[in-house]
């Protein structure tokens, strides 16, 4: 096993990995700005080392200033968490090359995966269903273009190569407006992810946004651990998730869990990943990959009962997966609410001092939080202060739960996006399960 990791994020999801690491007795060290000297995980690690100022240029994206701490504290490992650097292919070489285990990918397939035109061909040759397409970059011809928007059928979508977190999309309606949205992509993508290459893509009106998660341990062996939903958005950013996905079509899922698997040994793919899809009329169609944990990761853990931040642990260390696919069963049913600090309306940030801190309990009842009583939430990183989970045996106990839950969680100090929550949950088209992607922003007249 491994004996000690550099834990090279903040916030939960590093309070997340530090509680993985104890339970297989590997000591931590937290790294941290000067901004997150009272973080949880600060205080329990074994050692914690400051890498900089509040800056995430200067801290949590200094990649010499967290190799330097892995080396002065005579750490083996370097985990990423989410975020960050977490899908960076130059610190995942830079990590190996001086001498330390990356708990992730190799710098080769994040760079693959990373780049969505290279991705998709990846995935279209180990067998994975994708959205009719482009089939890599767009030519400068005109008339090719025009031809492949015909073949494709309107409305299409033009997408950055390197694009990601709902930046470098254009959706196109029609032959006149074709050109010049690609070429305003074009110049969006340049400015933005220094990279100006734009594929096409057919646009899905109402989709949902369905994602499989995936172990495997780069030795020829990977295993699926079912699907998630994360329809509800908000600007293509995520506010709850659930697993299963409901009402999936069952041979189509079987279908696609399989091809997955597949293609992470095709791939040589090592660690925890995820297989993003958008789902509709039966039909699923990759649109990326993610290859490091998710934030949404806990409802799996909770239908599987597979620690998968422990396995992330294992296979960096060498050893082979712990599971085979026959030992893998989806039991009952999850739900996860991204609690942020932001105003439930304006959606704001709301940073400060927290006055008093609350979490719920009881039955089926997960929270993942640094938060405490006393805790300053800064204001220079992502708003994500908890998730509340919640299970059940049934779809509906696990709604129940949440509901509940939500009504117990307690925030002072800060303004939060829990009342948003609660009129989710209790929503009558989510409560029946389905929704696409659109229907929050439509429900919020955004």
């Amino acid at each position: 096993m491994l004996e000690k990791v550099v834990i090279a994020n903040r916030g939960e999801i590093a309070l997340r990995i530090l509680r993985a690491c104890k339970e297989l007795g590997i000591k931590t060290v937290a790294i941290h700005s000067q901004a997150d000297r009272d973080l949880m995980h600060v205080r329990l690690a074994d050692q914690a080392v400051c890498i900089g100022p509040a800056s995430s240029a200067l801290s949590y994206l200094n990649i010499p200033a967290i190799i330097s701490a892995a080396e002065v504290t005579d750490a083996t490992a370097i985990h990423p968490g989410y975020g960050f650097l977490a899908e960076n292919a130059a610190f995942a070489d830079q990590v190996e090359q001086s001498g330390f285990v990356f708990i992730g990918p190799t710098g080769d397939v994040i760079r693959l995966m990373g780049d969505k035109v290279s991705a998709i061909a990846a995935m279209k040759k180990a067998g994975v269903p994708t959205v009719p397409g482009s089939d890599g970059e767009l030519p400068t011809d005109p008339d090719k273009i025009h031809a492949i928007a015909q073949r494709i059928g309107y409305p299409v979508i033009i997408k950055a190569a390197s694009g990601g977190g709902g930046r470098g999309m254009r959706v196109v309606h029609s032959e006149a407006s074709l050109l010049s949205s690609i070429h305003v992509t074009q110049s969006e993508a340049a400015a933005a992810f220094g990279d100006a290459t734009v594929y096409m893509e057919k646009y899905l009106e109402n989709p949902r946004h369905v994602e499989i998660q995936i172990l495997a341990d780069g030795q020829g062996n990977a295993i699926h651990l079912y699907d998630r939903d994360c329809s509800m958005q908000r600007r293509h950013q995520k506010v709850v998730e659930e697993a299963p996905a409901p009402q999936i079509d069952p041979e189509a899922r079987r279908r696609v869990l399989q091809s997955c698997v597949d293609a992470c040994i095709k791939i040589g793919y090592r660690g925890a990943g995820t297989f993003e899809f958008l789902y509709e009329n039966g039909g699923f169609y990759f649109i990326e990959m993610n290859t490091r944990v998710q934030v949404e990761h806990p409802v799996t853990e909770m239908i599987t009962g597979v620690d998968i931040v422990k396995e992330q642990l294992r296979i960096a260390a060498g050893l082979p997966l712990s599971y085979k696919q026959e030992d893998i069963v989806a039991r009952g049913h999850a739900f996860e609410c991204r609690i942020n600090a932001e105003d439930a309306k304006t959606f704001l940030p709301s940073p400060g001092k927290v006055i008093h801190f609350h979490a719920p309990g009881g039955n089926g009842v997960r929270v993942d939080s640094h938060l405490y009583d006393g805790y300053t939430v800064p204001p220079h990183y992502d708003s994500l202060i908890a998730k509340l989970i919640t299970y059940g045996e049934d779809r509906e106990t696990a709604l129940i739960r949440m509901k509940n839950a939500l009504d117990e969680l307690l925030v002072e100090g800060i303004r939060t996006n829990i009342a948003l929550h609660q009129e989710i949950v209790r929503d009558a088209h989510f409560m029946e399960g389905g929704v696409n992607i659109h229907y929050l922003e439509k429900k919020l007249g955004l």
